[in-house]
């Protein structure tokens, strides 16, 4: 017995001096994210580079709730970082004033919100504003079901229709863009917050059409086909060059990170912050968006270091804005 006590207190006195000498154990910090589906490419992809190179110090979660869906948690103090395919609209800001939370907007990239198509479909190359219109408005529903009723040329194939959930900012943006109206659309089609399963119905269903964001069209080019879409100055298919000129209009859109103000201290969240706007723009190239011009990442990182909370939209939809158009506004608290 009195051995196996001696044997004890030399494993303890070993187990004790090994610790030292490795010197302390560092608690692991979690940063974490939610919100737009969109985004989430963006924000996995970062997350995955800033937790390799804190080697395990730092975990970074990221969920997929949909923009309003990821402000609704932000606003409720629940994550540290918000992602959204649209800005901040007036009963979100009005929550978080409620909450005490405020936040520094900073747009991250440019998307090319796409339609498209099943690679069967050979009767639909390019679409007007109007037949988005005739398609997807409240008063379509039971009556525009084929797509002989968008154009006549067209054949009598049902048309079959996926598209982003209400709690998605892609939902909102998508809306207003095209029926005029954030939220305005017809309710039999079939909706997510998750692109993937967008992306399965459309590959799956030979008369659909889908609207998503290019990153989720981009992997499946090869089993859907993206159709161009007509403005008014004629068909333009979506592109990182025809986002960067301002051709494909209005279905360009701002990509955004809304970090909690009062989070900024923790060391970590200010590495990450810095990380995404200083070395995100491969990442984001990888993930088939758009990056932002050097010089706005430099603007963005001088705002988020000086903590220039609010938001630089009036809390309602705008669509169509050019690059330079949404880098010209500045945060109104």
């Amino acid at each position: 017995m009195q051995k196996l006590g001696i044997a004890l207190i030399a494993n303890t006195f070993l187990l004790t001096a090994s610790l030292l000498v490795a010197g302390p154990v560092l608690a692991q910090t979690t940063i974490k994210i939610d919100g737009s589906s969109t985004v989430f490419p963006v924000a996995e992809a970062v997350a995955e580079e800033f937790q390799a190179l804190k080697k395990g110090q730092t975990r970074v979660t990221v969920g997929i709730a949909g923009t309003g869906g990821g402000f609704k948690k932000f606003c409720r103090g629940e994550i540290d970082i918000s992602n959204a395919s649209r800005p901040i609209l007036k009963e979100e800001m009005d929550a978080c004033k409620a909450a005490g939370i405020s936040y520094i907007e900073l747009p991250i990239a440019f998307d090319a919100l796409t339609l498209a198509v099943h690679p069967q479909n050979t009767w639909v190359k390019d679409m007007t504003l109007a037949d988005l219109k005739k398609i997807w408005s409240p008063e379509s529903q039971g009556k525009v079901m084929s797509w002989k009723d968008v154009r006549p040329e067209w054949p009598d194939v049902p048309l079959k229709l996926y598209g982003a959930g209400a709690d998605s900012g892609t939902f909102d943006y998508f809306t207003e863009a095209v029926n005029g109206k954030a939220k305005s659309i017809r309710a039999d089609y079939t909706p997510s917050e998750d692109d993937n399963v967008l992306v399965q119905g459309i590959e799956n269903d030979k008369g659909a059409l889908g609207f998503i964001p290019y990153a989720y069209y981009a992997p499946h080019a090869k089993r859907m086909k993206a159709l161009g879409i007509d403005g008014g100055k004629g068909a333009v298919l979506p592109s990182e060059k025809t986002v960067i000129d301002g051709s494909y209009a209005p279905l360009s859109r701002p990509l955004f990170i809304y970090v909690k103000a009062s989070e900024t201290k923790r060391p970590e969240i200010k590495e990450f912050v810095e990380f995404f706007l200083t070395k995100g723009e491969p990442l984001i190239q990888e993930v088939k968006y758009v990056p932002l011009p050097k010089s706005a990442y430099v603007t963005s990182l001088a705002r988020f270091t000086a903590g220039e909370t609010g938001t630089g939209f009036g809390g309602t939809p705008e669509v169509g804005l050019s690059i330079a158009q949404i880098l010209a506004k500045k945060p109104v608290h």
